[in-house]
């Protein structure tokens, strides 16, 4: 029996496309789904690199939530960058860094990432809330104040 092709995360970028202005939930893993950020101090340095505004140019940052092997984004398109672009430059920059500063090495991040745009009429505080209760959900904390490595505009 020939082997069966499956398109894979290269069918699901051939479809994407960018809104200028819209909001994306964006979720990356990390590399093989290694738990990079199970403790404080990596899981600190990774998260100081979601505020580095050369990282952030071309967007803003709404939301965000660091989990032990994810993180997801909230983040609104600003002028003419790409998702790609920003999503590309965001996981490449904070790699490169958060190896320089725990003496990791090899990849961080996943090469691929889901998106998700949303609606103009969403409710977007609310997509905020439910992505940064990420934590209490996976059982890491009892209340959203006891987890630190999330944040958003709100605030």
């Amino acid at each position: 029996m020939p082997p069966v092709h499956q398109p894979g995360h290269q069918a699901l970028r051939r479809h994407r496309y960018n809104i200028p202005g819209g909001i994306y939930l964006i979720t990356t893993t990390t590399h093989r789904r290694q738990r990079l950020f199970s403790d404080f101090s990596p899981a600190r340095r990774m998260a100081r690199q979601f505020a580095r505004r050369d990282l952030c140019a071309g967007v803003e940052l709404l939301a965000w939530v660091l989990m032990p092997d994810h993180v997801h984004w909230l983040v609104q398109l600003q002028g003419d960058t790409s998702l790609a672009q920003w999503t590309t430059r965001m996981k490449s920059g904070s790699a490169r860094r958060f190896n320089q500063a725990t003496g990791h090495q090899g990849p961080v991040w996943a090469r691929a990432y889901h998106d998700h745009a949303l609606r103009r009429n969403a409710d977007i505080k609310a997509c905020a809330r439910y992505l940064v209760a990420n934590p209490l959900r996976a059982g890491l904390a009892e209340n959203i104040g006891d987890y630190p490595f999330w944040d958003a505009v709100w605030l």
